[in-house]
């Protein structure tokens, strides 16, 4: 499960001045002798392991159901599957770029028509769908995890939001609240029901950018209201505006995605569905998906969701030019290594500041470094802030020393649990080594390995479960939401400050410092690009000197594609090559 960052309830600076269209410099691989125009017809087959988080449009927050929602849902921006293209916004839903007034307060985008939702019968997509999705990613019973990253940012969300979650989660309490309360911020302009409004509490130039990388601005048809959010029911009965529909959906096992007979290619700029029906697998091994793709089954395609190549082949498929694989950079995190702060485990020890820097003396970052394929895929990484980003300052406080590992923890003999996603090769190669490597300096280490679907939405994002010590320490996986420069405030934001506290924000360590709060909040309304850089940095050093995390590399994603799909383009915003622009040999 691969995650994207996340931050937390009154982000009111997040737009600042952070001069952003669209996230960190993510290349793409196509396949070798890309066509302009590709054959349609034929049946898609992907395969992987781990589900979605949540089959609902404004609720799901992570990369799977990003991949999903590309089939079936069209945001008002999108980035498109074109070779040098895949960090460009492009308007997707909307029919042209918004456009900006009240000195960049305000930003209007206009629906397609031609859009329609597949009801019984057809009906447009409108404005008012918008402003739904974003009412509804609120509600109390399961509001998405990215809401709060942009809640300050939109007149009056943040006030609806709070007063939302006060709400009985039940359908017609949730109901209720939506008919009788609104968005000053985000309403239906009233000359056009196609023109969607969003005033914005100061300028922010990267929003075109929000409106793409989170699900909440996503539409929703009035027949959601009819399903508690985020529900068995609701995954069972969803409505397609994209290229293709759910034809079934079985949670962990399955699913069938079948093209959409309302549909219209004329409308649509970013999705060429090529195919006719994309059948997903998601209970195969990655060993068994790449022993597949690289025979050429029949039923064997492409990957699905964050399932990668195994990290053993692939310095042989590197080294052999195989045609099939795609390394695609990723400018985050994957995965690095968090601390419980709240945690009563041992007396509180991670309150300890030589506790937590004597255990990452103790780790062999180089070790890990080739659990994680070495370093042409997993480029080794010393600070929170990614490679890819020029403020990225290398940071080399933690160099594998056991002796003065065993000093720090001052004889000290702990037992921690380590969480970690049991079915990633990965983590759990990276586990054992932990495991190993501290055993070295008297502690002992179990591990906790749970399903991909459940490590965040079962354990990480729930606050409880941490203060009541059922993990100690984590591996955890962050990439950027949005691709362009001067992400970085923002992504110190989601990991560092104190508001971004799980479960709304991706601080799932609840680790806090007013100092670093400070200078992200300082970092995030600097008025020059050299200013942010300085700030973030400084944000960076601060944490890494406290031993909040443990960064161990920024990797390529490992993909692969078999020999009857072309146009194979990799698009970091869903960390995957995009299933809808794929076509196939006849």
């Amino acid at each position: 499960m691969t995650r994207s960052i996340r931050a937390s309830r009154g982000f009111a600076i997040l737009g600042a001045v952070v001069a952003v269209a669209a996230v960190a410099a993510c290349s793409s691989s196509a396949s070798p002798g890309q066509a302009s125009h590709g054959h349609y017809g034929g049946t898609l087959y992907m395969l992987g392991t781990g589900d979605v988080d949540y089959m609902d449009p404004n609720v799901s927050f992570y990369t799977v159901g990003d991949e999903n929602l590309r089939m079936w849902e069209r945001p008002l921006m999108a980035y498109p599957a074109v070779a040098g293209k895949t960090t460009t916004l492009e308007p997707d839903l909307a029919e042209a770029a918004p456009v900006v007034s009240d000195n960049g307060l305000e930003y209007s985008f206009t629906i397609r028509k031609g859009v329609d939702w597949n009801t019984s019968p057809p009906r447009q997509v409108v404005a008012a769908d918008i402003v739904r999705g974003l009412e509804r990613a609120c509600n109390p019973e399961k509001p998405s995890a990215g809401a709060s990253e942009y809640e300050g940012l939109i007149v009056g969300l943040t006030t609806y939001c709070t007063d939302f979650e006060k709400v009985t989660p039940t359908l017609s309490a949730i109901d209720s609240f939506m008919k009788t309360h609104s968005i000053p911020g985000a309403y239906v302009d009233p000359s056009n029901p196609l023109t969607v409004v969003f005033k914005l509490t100061h300028p922010a130039v990267y929003f075109p950018a929000v409106t793409a990388a989170y699900s909440s601005f996503l539409a929703a048809p009035v027949e959601y209201q009819n399903y508690l959010p985020a529900s068995a029911a609701l995954a069972q009965h969803t409505i397609s505006d994209g290229p293709y529909e759910i034809q079934s959906y079985d949670p962990g096992k399955s699913i069938v995605y079948v093209r959409n007979p309302v549909w219209k290619a004329s409308t649509d700029p970013i999705s060429k569905a090529y195919v006719d029906k994309i059948v997903v697998n998601e209970t195969i091994s990655p060993q068994t998906v790449q022993e597949e793709l690289q025979a050429n089954s029949p039923t064997a395609n492409l990957y699905w969701g964050d399932t990668q190549v195994p990290t053993a082949d692939v310095p042989q498929l590197s080294a052999s030019h195989s045609p099939g694989l795609v390394l695609g950079p990723t400018d985050g995190l994957n995965p690095f290594l968090i601390f419980n702060f709240a945690d009563p485990n041992d007396g509180g020890a991670f309150k300890n500041l030589q506790v937590r820097q004597g255990i990452l003396d103790a780790i062999d970052r180089s070790a890990l470094i080739q659990d994680s394929g070495g370093p042409q895929l997993a480029p080794s990484l010393t600070q929170l802030v990614p490679g890819g980003v020029s403020s990225s300052t290398p940071i080399t406080s933690y160099s594998y020393d056991p002796a003065k590992a065993k000093q720090l923890l001052g004889g000290k003999h702990l037992t921690l649990k380590l969480l970690y996603q049991a079915s990633d090769p990965v983590q759990a190669k990276i586990f054992q080594t932990i495991q190993y490597d501290l055993s070295q300096v008297g502690v002992t280490v179990t591990g906790l390995g749970v399903p991909t679907a459940d490590i965040y939405t079962k354990y990480l994002l729930v606050p409880s479960v941490a203060k009541s010590g059922v993990w100690d320490m984590s591996e955890d996986q962050l990439f950027p939401t949005w691709y362009g420069p001067s992400f970085e405030p923002t992504w110190l934001f989601a990991i560092l400050d104190t508001a971004a506290e799980a479960p709304d924000g991706a601080n799932l360590a609840l680790y806090s410092n007013p100092t670093v709060d400070k200078l992200i909040s300082e970092a995030l309304s600097a008025t020059s690009e050299s200013a942010l850089e300085q700030l973030s940095a400084q944000a960076d050093a601060i944490a890494m000197s406290q031993a909040v995390a443990y960064p161990i590399d920024s990797p390529s994603f490992a993909t692969y594609y078999s020999s009857r799909v072309h146009n194979a383009v990799f698009v970091p915003s869903i960390q995957a090559i995009d299933p809808t622009n794929v076509w196939l040999s006849q």
